[in-house]
């Protein structure tokens, strides 16, 4: 199943870097030598966080935090990642997987396995975080 680019974007975004490394040169190799061109070196800096507000639905102004992004070319396909921190390898490895994935079909399956991989395991850390908060809840009733 092929994902939308933002859902695979935020998805390589929370990837371990250590899977998103493996992939990109696993990537690479069947790419060939001089098949990527770095169009924009890993660059970190501040990003502003926005956030909702759940009751009432505002948006505000969380605080500024640290992130990386970079953009490659690959088989004349643009590929762009950001993630939080400053792990330049990672986020160059995440623009090498988008790029590839929109390149060729076969990447497209690589990267979309690990993307959903990288879901599965997030749905298991909400579901876990979720069953801990469980004995937390409390119930109203109400009186009609």
């Amino acid at each position: 199943m092929r994902q939308d680019r933002e859902t695979r974007a935020a998805l390589l975004a929370v990837a371990e870097p250590d899977e998103l490394i493996e992939l990109a040169d696993r990537l690479l190799a069947v790419a060939g030598p001089g098949a990527v061109r770095v169009l924009v070196a890993p660059e970190t800096g501040c990003v502003s966080t926005q956030v909702r507000e759940p009751v009432r639905s505002e948006r505000f102004l969380l605080g500024d935090v640290l992130a990386t992004h970079a953009e490659v070319g690959l088989d004349g396909h643009q590929g762009w990642a950001m993630r939080l921190g400053d792990d330049r390898a990672a986020v160059l490895a995440a623009a090498v997987c988008d790029a590839a994935a929109e390149a060729s079909p076969a990447a497209a399956a690589e990267v979309g396995a690990l993307c959903h991989r990288v879901e599965r395991r997030l749905a298991a850390r909400d579901a876990a975080e979720w069953a801990r908060l469980a004995p937390t809840v409390v119930e109203f009733e109400e009186l009609t």
